[in-house]
């Protein structure tokens, strides 16, 4: 990922914060086919190594898991993104040098990929999967709710996915490279916004002044 160095994210917490809270992940693997890519959630397990391991499941007729990867997968998490319009920007009152851009939280992780069918492996990620993501409702399901026999039925249906980082590089691009009148007007603008991201990125751009 390009990334210069006003945009780029050092703190390690701030990285797997974005991980963390990216509902959908995109797994990406290079092959001789071509590249392959697949939409599927990930949670990060921190205790594993320096950076962590990534873990997750594919669809059993997915063909990603049975094409052998060239090299290290990759996987992407998104954050806040939003439009700049340089409507925003006082700057373009004086000289009209200005064109729009977007900013966004975007963070990269690389590592071996590692596939497995084992059941034991797989009801434990499955529920911890899902142990995440049910956390906040009032009253969340849990995947021993579901007759055993089917979890197992369901299980073989999928095939686990984990990923020992090597290599995670985060991106946060929040109008950093603008003077501070810029940046205001930018979180003004965002935060006079109806969408939530706009909103979430106007006091991100704050909260780094």
């Amino acid at each position: 990922m390009y990334i210069p160095a006003h945009f780029r994210d050092y703190d390690l917490e701030s990285i797997r914060a974005t991980i963390r809270c990216a509902r959908l992940a995109n797994l990406i693997t290079a092959t001789s086919d071509g590249p392959l890519a697949t939409p599927l959630p990930l949670f990060l397990d921190e205790s594993e190594g320096k950076h962590g391991a990534l873990y997750g499941h594919l669809a059993k007729g997915n063909p990603q898991w049975r094409t052998a990867p060239i090299g290290e997968a990759l996987a992407i998490f998104s954050g806040a993104e939003a439009y700049v319009t340089p409507s925003w920007y006082p700057s373009k009152r004086q000289t009209e040098r200005v064109v729009p851009t977007w900013n966004y939280i975007a963070v990269h992780a690389h590592g071996p990929i590692e596939f497995f069918e084992d059941p034991k492996r797989l009801l434990e990620i499955v529920t911890r999967l899902t142990n995440i993501h049910e956390m906040s409702r009032a009253t969340p399901w849990a995947v021993s709710d579901a007759p055993a026999d089917f979890i197992a039925v369901q299980l073989r249906e999928i095939v686990g996915v984990r990923i020992p980082i090597t290599m995670v590089e985060g991106k946060r691009k929040m109008s950093q490279n603008r003077p501070t009148p810029d940046r205001v007007g930018v979180a003004t603008g965002l935060a006079a916004s109806k969408l939530a991201q706009d909103q979430e990125v106007a006091a991100l751009i704050l909260a780094q002044d």
